[in-house]
C-alpha cells in the first residue's frame, strides 16, 4: 500500500506539472497578442518556476534505484584516531541530524556508545521521509578529518577517521525472512543518559544471528520489547544489504568490473587546518566553506556524487 501510494503521488505530480505547463502556454499567447506587459512579467517568474521544477523531478528521476524511495538506517562508526575520531564521530552524527532537519526528515536515535573520554563510539539513527536512503548513500564510506586536536596539549594537527554504514529499511518479511531460531536475544542494563528507568532495568537488547554472526543491539527505547523490535529492524536491514551486495558482486564478475570496497577507501576529506577545503574523492567536487558543510549542507556534494553514479551505469 505505501508503494502505491508513492507511485500514485508521482503520477499526480506529474500530471499537475503537465497542466501547469500547458496552461501557463496558453496564458503566454494570450499576453502576447494582447501586448500584457504586466501578464508578460507575472508568467517570467512563472516560466523560472516551472524550470526549477522541471530540474528537480529531472533529479528525482536518478532517485530510481531498488530502495530509493524507501527511508534509511545510517551508523557512524569512530575509527583510527581515539578521541579525536571518537570526537569526530559525534561531529559527523550532528552533521547528518542537522541535514534531516534541512531536509524535512524525521531523525531517530536507535543506539548510541558513547566515548569515554569525549565523542561517541558509534550511533545508529534512522532516517524517515521520501528519497532518505536515495539521498544518504551518497554517504557510505569513510570520512576523514583533518585539524588541530583540542585534546593534544600541544594542538598538534591530526588525521581522524570515521566510518558511515548506509542501509535502506527492510520492509519485514518482504525483504528477508529470519528464523527466529537462528537468533540469540540477550538482555543488559542500558548505558549513558537515559533517565532512571533506563539505567535501572535491563530493557537493553543485544541481538546475534547465528548464520552471518552479525551482532544488533539497541537501548534507546523505554520498554525491552520496543528495544527487540527496533534491533530486529536492524537486523533486517543489514541482511537485506548482504543480499543486495552478493547480487551487485556477481554481476560485477560477469561483467568483469572490479569492486572498491573497505575500511581504507576515504570517500571525502575534511581539511580544516592548514586550510578550509571538503573534497569528495569520488566526483571531484570541493568545497571552501566546510562550516556550512558540517552543519549539515549536503544536498550539493550528495547531487554530485548521484549524478556521476548514473553516468557511470
Amino acid at each position: 500500500m505505501r508503494h502505491l501510494a508513492q507511485l500514485k503521488g508521482t503520477i499526480e505530480g506529474w500530471s499537475g506539472f503537465e497542466e501547469r505547463l500547458r496552461t501557463t502556454h496558453e496564458f503566454i499567447d494570450l499576453a502576447i497578442e494582447s501586448s500584457d506587459s504586466t501578464m508578460l512579467a507575472d508568467l517570467a517568474l512563472e516560466g523560472e518556476a516551472l524550470l526549477a521544477e522541471a530540474e528537480e523531478r529531472e533529479f528525482e528521476l536518478v532517485l530510481s534505484g531498488e530502495f530509493d524511495t524507501r527511508n534509511a538506517i545510517l551508523a557512524i562508526h569512530a575509527g583510527a584516531g581515539g578521541t579525536d575520531s571518537q570526537d569526530w564521530a559525534q561531529i559527523l552524527f550532528r552533521m547528518y541530524i542537522r541535514w534531516a532537519e534541512r531536509s524535512g526528515y524525521k531523525a531517530e536515535i536507535l543506539d548510541l556508545s558513547e566515548g569515554e573520554e569525549a565523542g561517541i563510539k558509534s550511533v545508529t539513527i534512522e532516517i524517515t521521509g521520501k528519497h532518505a536512503y536515495g539521498y544518504a548513500k551518497a554517504e557510505r564510506g569513510v570520512h576523514r578529518l583533518v585539524r588541530l586536536s583540542p585534546f593534544d596539549s600541544a594542538h598538534a594537527r591530526h588525521t581522524s577517521f570515521a566510518l558511515v554504514e548506509v542501509l535502506p529499511e527492510a520492509e519485514g518479511e518482504v525483504d528477508v525472512q529470519i528464523n527466529p531460531d537462528d537468533l540469540k536475544i540477550d538482555v543488559f542494563k542500558a548505558s549513558g543518559a537515559g533517565g532512571q528507568h533506563v539505567q535501572k532495568n535491563s530493557t537493553a537488547v543485544r541481538i546475534t544471528h547465528g548464520p552471518s554472526g552479525l551482532v544488533v543491539s539497541c537501548q534507546n527505547e523505554r520498554s525491552q520489547l520496543q528495544n527487540k523490535e527496533v534491533a530486529l529492524r536492524i537486523l533486517r536491514s543489514r541482511l537485506m544489504e548482504i543480499a543486495v551486495r552478493e547480487r551487485l558482486e556477481e554481476r560485477a564478475k560477469l561483467k568483469g568490473d572490479h569492486i572498491a570496497a573497505g575500511w581504507g577507501n576515504q570517500i571525502r576529506s575534511y581539511i580544516l587546518h592548514p586550510y578550509k577545503m571538503i573534497k569528495d574523492h569520488r566526483t571531484g567536487f570541493e568545497s571552501t566553506n566546510p562550516e556550512l558543510v558540517l552543519d549539515g549542507e549536503l544536498d550539493p556534494l550528495m547531487r554530485a556524487y548521484l549524478l556521476l553514479s548514473v553516468e557511470r551505469e
